[in-house]
């Protein structure tokens, strides 16, 4: 029988609750778990955990990019694309994309590059075309002396392997290695952090393929296979991140129930990222059909995230977000999380 404990977050006040911290969170703790197994859930207390499987929750995780992940962080989307959901055409020349760099630097702990938009319906971009948006943006932005730490969005080698040569630090495949083979050899070599995001099917035609019987154990069961996939493949676990992947062949309510259980996948043993930025849920339920039209719904979700232990916030609105979690971490007592380390 598959095991998944999901332990239940409360806020960690300074001086304030007795429970266990929640994978080294300053701000989240836990004592109440459920087991979800392939029958009913069962309801624990985290003294009736194992040893390992306990400090597997507890356990701080290691940095990423050098940044410690004991409060979140917040990754800045830069889309260099035409046709992106959100801000497709706005960023998609060196000097747009350079100066949004330069804004989001200000607040963002790390920066998401991408050249290719993987919004429902979206057709695959040739290689050298995505080279040639991604690649020089980031050479630039080091050239110009921005530090932060850069990761680059595609599930493709090359591509990778380019922004990785321009100056990116991270990669992060929406395929979790899937889509290319070549892709876990890479990582592995470089020995760079990467993400591992669930997703089904490919853009085009992801949202066909919405079905589930229990998403958040299936999107969980996944990404534990693909855990397995990179560990044997020679990357460390040190240097996985996990994403649900919100929006990604998933339903409304698909997306609601993995947001309710976000923190059964701080028992996968890797920080997690969570990216729900502008999308379409956000608009449905907040009644806004434009998407940056969606920050406050946004900045409402990251703030969830939050608050369920997530480590990574990949946002577009980033300075909304970077406010949002300093009034957050001020009600916990700590008036430290105030910006990029």
């Amino acid at each position: 029988m598959t095991s998944r404990f999901w332990p239940i977050p409360e806020a960690r006040h300074a001086g304030g609750s007795p429970g266990l911290p929640l994978a080294g969170s300053r701000h989240v703790a836990w004592d109440l778990v459920n087991r979800l197994g392939d029958g009913p859930d069962e309801h624990l207390l985290a003294s009736d955990l194992v040893p390992e499987r306990r400090d597997r929750l507890v356990a701080l995780r290691a940095p990423v990019c050098g940044l410690s992940m004991d409060v979140p962080r917040i990754m800045g989307i830069l889309n260099v694309t035409p046709d992106s959901f959100s801000d497709g055409g706005r960023h998609d020349t060196l000097e747009r994309g350079v100066a949004h760099a330069h804004l989001m630097a200000a607040e963002a702990d790390m920066i998401d590059i991408g050249g290719e938009s993987t919004r429902p319906g979206a057709r695959e971009v040739p290689v050298d075309e995505e080279i040639a948006r991604t690649a020089p943006v980031i050479r630039e932005i080091r050239a110009q002396g921005i530090a932060t730490p850069i990761s680059i969005d595609t599930r493709k080698a090359a591509v990778a392997e380019a922004a990785l040569d321009a100056g990116a630090d991270f990669v992060n495949d929406v395929t979790a290695l899937r889509w290319d083979a070549r892709m876990a050899a890479l990582c592995a070599d470089r020995d760079v952090p990467v993400c591992l995001m669930h997703s089904v099917a490919d853009p085009e035609t992801m949202q066909a393929h919405a079905t589930y019987q229990d998403v958040t154990r299936e999107v969980y069961d996944h990404l534990a296979e693909r855990i397995d996939a990179a560990l044997a493949a020679g990357i460390r676990l040190d240097n996985i991140v996990t994403d649900p992947g919100i929006g990604f062949g998933k339903t409304l309510e698909h997306n609601l129930d993995l947001l309710r259980r976000l923190a059964i996948f701080h028992d996968l043993g890797a920080p997690v990222l969570l990216g729900a930025s502008r999308k379409r849920f956000i608009g449905t339920l907040g009644l806004a059909d434009d998407a940056a039209a969606r920050m406050p719904g946004s900045v409402a979700v990251a703030l969830h995230g939050a608050a369920q232990g997530v480590q990574i916030l990949r946002v577009h609105d980033v300075a909304e977000t970077r406010q949002a979690l300093r009034l957050w971490a001020a009600i916990a007592g700590d008036n430290d999380n105030s910006g990029p380390a």
